[in-house]
């Protein structure tokens, strides 16, 4: 192992995560209008957190309020000897809410662009960073 002079610094001079540099440019704040104009065009890039969208999809989407009543519904045609069709409707919530869940961000994305007001909330929430394109 070898020893280092008291003169040479024991950490190298780096920027913190949070500092721009070339490979991670700067979060822009731009209007809904632009973002709508802007991300078609290649203007953007965008960053989405997923676990975040996974969690505000299912809360804009109402998908508890959904899910939990087919579910039950199912669960009682198949206590009441409709098993195939208790089944169907417990197999298909499952499936809506791990299909939702899986697809959170593309959904999220489409949201943002057709209401301004998701926008705004993916934005203040930190669901979503919008970049300039390089």
């Amino acid at each position: 192992m070898r020893e280092t002079p008291m003169s040479e610094p024991l950490m190298s001079n780096t920027l913190p995560e949070s500092a721009p540099t070339e490979d991670a440019p700067l979060t822009v704040e731009v209007s809904h209008a632009e973002f709508r104009q802007g991300l078609p065009a290649g203007r953007f890039r965008l960053i989405v957190n997923p676990d975040k969208a996974r969690k505000y999809v299912k809360h804009r989407l109402l998908l508890t309020f959904i899910v939990l009543p087919v579910v039950t519904a199912g669960a009682a045609l198949a206590l009441s000897g409709y098993p195939w069709a208790g089944l169907a409707l417990v197999v298909g919530g499952v499936a809506v809410n791990r299909l939702v869940s899986l697809q959170a961000g593309k959904i999220l994305l489409h949201l943002a662009l057709t209401d301004e007001r998701v926008y705004r909330d993916a934005i203040q929430y930190e669901i979503l960073e919008v970049r300039l394109a390089r």
